[in-house]
């Protein structure tokens, strides 16, 4: 390349033979300091592609107890056997022995951001908003970056599963269920409709303005009331039905990817998770979805311990948001959201635990369920709303949420439980893989260890 096509970034002049020189000089440093640029970056794995026996290990399978010295064989991305010391191990497997350790499934995020959201103060590094108030089509998965660094540390924590799900709107759109291990979001991809977002209006805030308008200087449609606000749910699923109605019996009507995206939802195969905090909004959310017949989930559920009776009597679960947050009123206790989960337990209630959404904080899921058990609610439990609870309400129990052979390889080597930070994760299998465990944390712990070391004086022998 000649020297006068190299051309200053800001300014696009030609460099300068010092600026060219210091350029150099950096991309130097970087590429050819061992381990520099690789050390940052987890790396993606190829898919298994021969038997792995684990052995030696206690088993929590979740649904079907405990075993001790347990052996799990994982086979083409599938737990193909599982069992005892004595199970037999296929021919040409690779034996990992893991004597001493816990093996536990992968937890699942039933409310996550992960990988549609990367540093809060640069919007293009965030889609998680579309305009408008109905956008039932938007799917969270064709806007997943799988090179995310946000990936890396929810691994850590045993996070495998994650539930990424677009905000905004009315409306919001569709959660995809992901795998997280992947090139690209096709291959990460297992679910891609999984359940239909809506946000309850609330009836205690101010009336909210709607979208639409003039222009400049020009005043906007009214505010819409509490009462209005709920009618356009309405309409928009009564739309949606007869959308699917006119489609069925053969009637020439024009495609519209709004109303087709809502189908699955009216005729019951995903569940509608209706984000809903306080008792009244909960309640209506409750009478509505009995209403329209649809397969209801309550997520948020500040409340929900107000409506216990009626959550348990009409089978609505929740996703709770909120284990690890400070009281919202004076009136509330200290440890009103932490005890949350073991008085729902205790109600009757089913549920799981989602924490927040965010992907800088998704980590911290294993460490809600943990608080919810320093609080009162049994361990077993604990360990179930972020697996199998979490997989069935949203629909993807036939492939994660816990260990039974047939569904996918994903799961988790431990010291010990999960919810306890002081255990260690040692590895993780994510579809049979034996995944990259660096992540940017890691990667920073053991950068600046180094510079201590570096920068501690050396003792000197006298």
């Amino acid at each position: 390349m000649s020297s006068s096509l190299i051309t200053h970034p800001s300014t696009m002049r030609p460099m300068t033979t010092t600026t060219k020189s210091a350029l150099f000089a950096l991309l130097a440093s970087t590429l050819l300091v061992p381990g520099a640029v690789r050390a940052q970056e987890r790396m993606t794995v190829p898919p298994q592609d021969k038997p792995v026996a684990l052995r030696g290990a206690t088993i929590h399978t979740v649904t079907k107890g405990t075993i001790t010295n347990g052996t799990i064989v994982l086979d083409r991305g599938r737990i193909a056997a599982i069992g005892g010391a004595d199970l037999a191990i296929p021919n040409g497997a690779r034996v990992v022995d893991v004597t001493g350790k816990h093996i536990y499934p992968g937890l699942v995020d039933a409310y996550s951001t992960v990988g549609i959201t990367e540093i809060g103060a640069v919007d293009v590094s965030n889609d998680i908003n579309e305009l408008g108030d109905f956008n039932p089509n938007v799917r969270a998965e064709v806007a997943v970056n799988a090179e995310s660094r946000h990936i890396g540390t929810t691994r850590s924590a045993g996070v495998l599963v994650s539930f990424s799900t677009p905000e905004g709107g009315v409306i919001s759109g569709l959660s995809s269920a992901l795998n997280l291990e992947g090139w690209t979001w096709e291959e990460m991809s297992m679910k891609g409709a999984a359940a239909l977002n809506v946000r309850w209006p609330d009836p205690n805030a101010r009336p909210r303005r709607g979208f639409g308008g003039g222009g400049r200087g020009q005043a906007g449609p009214p505010p819409k009331t509490y009462a209005e606000q709920v009618q356009q749910i309405k309409d928009w699923f009564g739309e949606a039905r007869a959308y699917r109605d006119a489609v069925k019996s053969g009637q020439d009507v024009r495609t519209d990817s709004r109303y087709a995206a809502m189908i699955p939802a009216l005729e019951g195969t995903i569940p509608v998770v209706v984000a809903a905090e306080g008792a009244a909004q909960i309640n209506d959310a409750i009478t509505w979805g009995k209403a329209e017949g649809v397969k209801l989930v309550i997520r948020g559920g500040r409340d929900a311990l107000f409506v216990a009776d009626r959550l348990k009597a009409e089978n609505v679960p929740v996703i709770l948001t909120s284990t690890m947050a400070a009281p919202e009123r004076d009136y509330e206790g200290y440890d009103g959201a932490y005890a949350m989960p073991a008085k729902l337990y205790a109600a009757g209630v089913k549920f799981a635990i989602a924490g927040g959404s965010g992907g800088l904080y998704s980590n911290r899921l294993p460490w809600d369920a943990g608080v919810a058990v320093a609080f009162g609610l049994p361990e077993e439990e604990a360990l179930k709303s972020v697996t199998i609870n979490a997989a069935t309400f949203l629909g993807i129990a036939d492939k994660v949420g816990s260990l039974e052979v047939g569904k996918e390889g994903t799961l988790l080597i431990t010291t010990g439980t999960p919810l306890d930070m002081t255990s260690n994760i040692e590895q993780s299998y994510i579809q049979g893989r034996e995944i990259n465990m660096m992540d940017i944390h890691k990667w920073f712990f053991q950068k600046y260890m180094e510079k201590i070391k570096q920068q501690t004086p050396k003792k000197v022998v006298p």
